[in-house]
């Protein structure tokens, strides 16, 4: 069954509001190292013109994924993968950088990945209450206190703000994509297509990115492999070389996130920006934005189990 306006947010938006009023309070922390460049990990995006977001029915008309239109973008470089633990990590080590959600005390999980005793004291959410504000969850131990990243040096970072992004950003001589750009390299050259690989979303029954399967949230049958994150370099990549630019993680956008997705570098008052490529936790049934053309959003000081983000660099 199409999943209802009111659901929208189950995967990809569980914000700050939700749990706390004075959620802005909370400043980035400044931080201190060299900038660093790895273009040398990167891939080169030619630019061009293509034809950005689609006007079929599949996406959520709040989203604003449409109309078609023909945009143009520059050549920039980006990375082949998200951002790993194991880059993140250097980051912090050189920088002794404090993320947000170190600084609020917790950050949202999944209610699979929380022990017996978290699902009995931490906080359920009412409205979506598969997620948990958990304490003590922030990058380096994702599910709170007990979990650690230290086996999974090469999964994605999570537990990320959009200011943690462009912190780490900065940092590498970086930036974040616009949604322009994402979705120009998310495509991979395929004009039109539902996902970076074609139309099929399980091409020869072989799986291309890490989403849900099963029925959510109340059990996910893993055919793809994977309960969570995966490795970022996991699955094949694209026809650019870029890896899991459906699924896996939400992936933080430079823009403000607007229904007029070309005003959204004009907006003033804003305080969301724009997400892309879905996660682990997304399911045609309710919320099929791991397509190359959905979008959503959410707060700067927000952080998830699911969301990352990858960098651009300018040539």
């Amino acid at each position: 069954m199409r999943a209802k306006e009111k659901e929208t947010r189950s995967c990809c938006s569980v914000n700050r509001s939700d749990i706390s009023k004075h959620h802005h309070e909370i400043s980035p922390s400044d931080y201190r190292g060299e900038t660093v460049r790895f273009k040398d990990k990167m891939v080169y995006i030619p630019g061009g013109e293509f034809l950005m977001g689609t006007d079929d029915n599949e996406g959520f008309p709040s989203d604003r994924e449409g109309p078609v239109r023909n945009v143009k973008v520059e050549p920039f470089y980006i990375d082949s993968h998200a951002v790993s633990n194991r880059e993140f990590k250097r980051f912090v080590e050189e920088t002794s950088y404090q993320t947000v959600a170190e600084k609020f005390g917790w950050s949202f999980v999944f209610h699979e990945f929380l022990t017996l005793e978290q699902l009995n004291n931490e906080q359920q959410l009412q409205d979506v209450p598969w997620w948990y504000a958990v304490r003590d969850a922030f990058w380096y131990q994702p599910e709170g206190k007990g979990s650690t990243i230290e086996q999974r040096l090469d999964h994605p970072v999570v537990q990320v703000t959009w200011y943690d992004a462009a912190a780490f950003c900065e940092w590498a001589g970086k930036r974040l994509p616009t949604e322009r750009e994402w979705e120009f390299a998310a495509r991979g050259g395929l004009e039109q297509k539902k996902y970076p690989w074609g139309d099929e979303l399980t091409p020869d029954g072989k799986h291309y990115c890490n989403i849900w399967q099963g029925k959510f949230p109340q059990y996910n049958s893993k055919e793809d492999g994977y309960l969570g994150t995966a490795p970022a370099k996991s699955f094949p990549p694209n026809n650019y070389g870029l890896y899991n630019m459906s699924g896996n993680v939400w992936e933080w956008c430079s823009d403000w996130f607007s229904k007029d997705i070309e005003d959204s570098k004009q907006i003033n008052n804003q305080t969301q920006k724009s997400m892309r490529g879905g996660s682990y936790l997304c399911h045609k049934s309710y919320c099929n934005r791991y397509r190359v053309a959905a979008r959503s959003s959410n707060t700067m000081d927000s952080s998830a189990g699911n969301i990352g983000f990858r960098c651009v660099s300018d040539v």
